[in-house]
């Protein structure tokens, strides 16, 4: 299908000739009787695209370039365009301009003509498949990464909890503690950029829009870039209006956004720095201002900044991060209909990153909550009666949270495949089963299927907990009969949450 040429010349004989001439010399096609029948063909897929400029010079034309506007970025579909006066031919002009990649062949048109401009078009397009598949194995490289990432950094996380029960009043382990889960946050941010990166190239980000709370996006947005500020000594300065605000807007997307433009005035600023985040509001629009006192930038690099992947040099250091955060927030500060940019004196002289977006609300929408924050505190010693059982084919990670889960008073259980999972559940029936997806035998949906199906499996919580962390993999596990679908490396205080919902 995608390898045929789609011809649509509904009068006269242009269509069987043209379709007699493909065949003859291996190329694939199909006729199609009119428009409608046309804009089918192409939803099965096209190599290229043959028209009579007839087609085009009726209805045929909105629906075309509508089709052209809606290809996902990676294509361009190449069409060729039967003409009786070439270029002079307002028909053909129409198409030039609205139809993108087009060539002109002029009626009555010679039989090599026709061949050879038709090959090279499906040569063309075989390029444009070739860098489709080439974003698709991108995206799955970095799904496989950031699951492969997250599996290590789970049982540190971990062994920083055991630690926390261990020496509740030592400083130097608090110390030591505090710049392992700084350092597991960072790499936990650098992977879930990473993902977004591939999701937004691949159109697969959709706003979850709804009413939120505008304190509730600034808490949260300082929360997350707060390791880094400390880590480097800034002050930073709120100011924000007073008064509720409600913003219809993701909230997730919106403070990753916010807490992007601080993180990155925190790298770029030199320790003991200044950073302020002044937040207005001017009718239906909301204004995010981070300010800082660092090194500035040169003319040059004020929209070459946003750019995915691009760099800005600090002198005498070697480059930091992936060049990506930026490119998220304005991509998704556009998603919400708004815009950031940058000003800036110049080197050695600060910046200030303005973001505004249409997103304010009256006051009498009530905004929804946001995703909870961890709602118990891991270092009280909980104790409970549950029976826990924890599946994962990652040792350390499976063991450590047995460890971790059992100083809370738990009655603690480890397995490490999806086969002994079903079968512990058969012989112990726990309370709650927290397992892994990515594992040899049968793997975590599978065995969320076997359990639910046993006597009594109904009951069980079922949390999964795996680095595959993408929309798909949750949709999956809700399948699969899962309650919750937990990333790694979960927060501990999260787990509980959901324990002892």
């Amino acid at each position: 299908m995608e390898r045929r040429i789609v011809i649509c010349a509904p009068t006269g004989q242009d269509g069987p000739l043209t379709a007699r001439v493909f065949a003859s010399v291996g190329i694939d096609s199909v006729v199609c009787g009119g428009v409608g029948d046309l804009m089918n063909e192409l939803a099965q897929g096209a190599g290229a695209l043959l028209l009579a400029e007839e087609v085009i010079g009726g209805n045929g034309m909105l629906a075309l370039a509508d089709y052209v506007l809606s290809q996902p970025t990676w294509s361009d579909l190449p069409i060729l365009v039967l003409t009786r006066s070439g270029a002079d031919s307002v028909d053909a002009q129409r198409a030039v301009e609205h139809l993108g990649n087009v060539t002109l062949l002029e009626r009555p048109v010679r039989t090599i003509a026709l061949i050879t401009a038709s090959r090279s078009a499906i040569r063309a397009r075989e390029r444009q498949y070739q860098v489709r598949d080439a974003d698709q194995r991108k995206d799955e490289f970095l799904a496989t990464l950031a699951h492969e990432l997250r599996n290590p950094l789970a049982p540190i996380r971990t062994s920083m909890g055991i630690l926390r029960h261990l020496h509740p009043d030592s400083g130097p382990v608090t110390q030591l503690r505090n710049v392992v889960d700084r350092q597991v946050t960072h790499l936990t941010r650098l992977v879930d950029d990473l993902l977004d990166v591939a999701r937004i190239t691949s159109g697969k980000v959709v706003l979850r829009r709804g009413p939120i709370a505008l304190q509730s996006v600034i808490h949260h947005a300082v929360e997350l870039s707060s390791a880094i500020m400390e880590g480097k000594g800034h002050t930073l300065q709120i100011e924000e209006p007073s008064g509720p605000h409600v913003l219809d807007a993701d909230h997730a997307r919106l403070v990753q956004s916010v807490a992007n433009l601080l993180v990155n005035a925190a790298k770029f600023t030199p320790s003991q720095g200044t950073i302020l985040l002044r937040v207005e509001v001017e009718g239906d629009t909301v204004v995010f201002r981070v300010r800082d006192n660092g090194i500035g930038l040169e003319a040059k690099s004020l929209t070459r900044i946003f750019e995915l992947f691009a760099q800005n040099p600090v002198p005498g250091e070697a480059p930091t991060g992936l060049g990506i955060g930026l490119s998220l927030a304005k991509q998704f500060a556009e998603m919400h209909g708004g815009r950031v940019w940058v000003t800036s004196d110049g080197l050695g002289k600060g910046s200030e990153f303005i973001l505004t977006l249409p997103v304010v609300l009256q006051q009498q929408d009530e905004p929804t909550k946001p995703d909870p924050m961890p709602a118990v505190d891991a270092s009280t010693g909980l104790k409970n009666s549950l029976n826990i059982l924890v599946v994962d084919d990652n040792v350390d990670a499976a063991d450590t949270l047995e460890a971790l889960l059992g100083m809370d008073g738990f009655t603690v259980t480890t397995v490490y495949d999806g086969v002994a999972a079903v079968a512990k559940v058969g012989n112990a029936r726990p309370d709650v089963v927290v397992m892994d997806i990515g594992m040899p035998g049968i793997d975590g949906y599978d065995a969320a299927r076997q359990i639910r199906q046993q006597p009594g499996g109904e009951k069980i919580l079922l949390i999964a907990l795996t680095g595959w962390g993408q929309a798909a993999d949750k949709q999956r596990a809700d399948q699969a009969g899962f309650d919750h679908h937990l990333v790694k490396p979960v927060d501990y205080g999260m787990l509980m949450s959901c324990i002892q919902a």
